[in-house]
């Protein structure tokens, strides 16, 4: 039994990493702002006794510093989770990604805390001419502004493992959904038609096309990877070996909400926003050959979310 720290572990991603850890016997301690992870996603974790829950931002380093004490391992998932949302506010991925990452690793350093699994991103990749995208792929120029904030942490860590001698494990993240959805492409296609079921808009030509992989495969294969991979600095692709289009995503949910008559709408172009990349695939390789199986390819993932996000958020209400 570890005991473990989850930063946004009341998030999409982390809620799910916290019932993944609590079902294997560990103590978690759970640390969140809640500027998108909502407690009732900790509902059934906080019943059993084994999550403390602490309410705090990561950029107050003195309480951060406080939070860690006892801490074996922490799984650093806390971050925006609207890549779009830099577009507008461009500060917003330096403070809640590159400097927050800053404020975990030296909490751990003051407290002799040696071991960090971060979440990163495909998109460090950028527009990657090598698909499917494995690990060694470079050089890294990430095109988006949380790109750049998750290529920045990751060279924090690294610089930590040489400096400071802790261990690292660092995941690129597919696209992640599943149940708990709070933002992305599903979760926007039933909000659309929830308020219009005549119509459904979608940003840019419908041809993006990119890997998914459902939040609980994602879970489990980040602690498999904890377990199983035992370098110094370990970084592996977590997602599914296919892709799935924007087009295809938009038909599933139109089909999973029974709006048959919704009308698809493209606004054009190659990309739906400034930053976002078109087509994105990556080499699983390093985690299949860890012995590790997804339950979901991106199809079944797309649509087992749209209809738990369907049930989640009612159309009807």
């Amino acid at each position: 039994m570890s005991r473990i720290l989850v930063t946004g572990g009341a998030g999409f991603i982390g809620s799910h990493l916290v019932d993944e850890l609590i079902n294997r016997g560990n103590e978690v301690v759970v640390y969140d702002n809640f500027s998108s992870g909502k407690k009732e996603f900790l509902d059934a974790s906080l019943s059993t006794g084994k999550v403390k829950l602490i309410e705090g931002d990561l950029l107050d380093l003195e309480f951060l510093t406080e939070a860690m004490k006892g801490i074996e391992i922490v799984y650093h998932l806390a971050a925006n989770p609207d890549i779009r949302l830099g577009t507008t506010v461009t500060d917003t991925d330096l403070k809640q990604g590159t400097i927050a990452t800053y404020n975990v690793l030296e909490s751990m350093r003051i407290n002799g805390c040696k071991n960090i699994a971060f979440s990163s991103s495909s998109v460090v990749y950028g527009e990657a001419k090598l698909m499917p995208t494995p690990e060694d792929y470079g050089p890294l120029f990430p095109i988006s502004l949380y790109g750049a904030s998750k290529l920045g942490s990751e060279g924090l860590i690294s610089a930590w493992v040489g400096t400071f001698g802790i261990k690292a494990w660092i995941f690129r993240f597919a696209n992640i959904i599943g149940s708990r959805g709070t933002h992305g492409v599903i979760f926007d296609f039933i909000h659309k038609l929830k308020k219009d079921p005549t119509r459904l808009e979608v940003l840019g030509n419908g041809l993006q096309e990119k890997s998914y992989m459902e939040v609980i495969d994602c879970s489990r294969a980040m602690i498999h990877v904890v377990e199983n991979f035992n370098e110094d600095l370990n970084y592996v692709n977590l997602g599914s070996s296919d892709t799935c289009s924007v087009s295809r995503i938009a038909e599933i949910v139109i089909n999973a909400s029974g709006f048959l008559d919704a009308n698809i709408e493209f606004t054009g172009g190659d990309r739906g926003w400034a930053g976002d990349v078109p087509k994105a695939m990556l080499d699983v390789t390093k985690l299949d050959q860890s012995g590790f199986n997804c339950k979901f390819q991106s199809d079944d993932a797309v649509r087992f979310t749209a209809n738990s996000l369907i049930e989640e958020i009612g159309l009807g209400d």
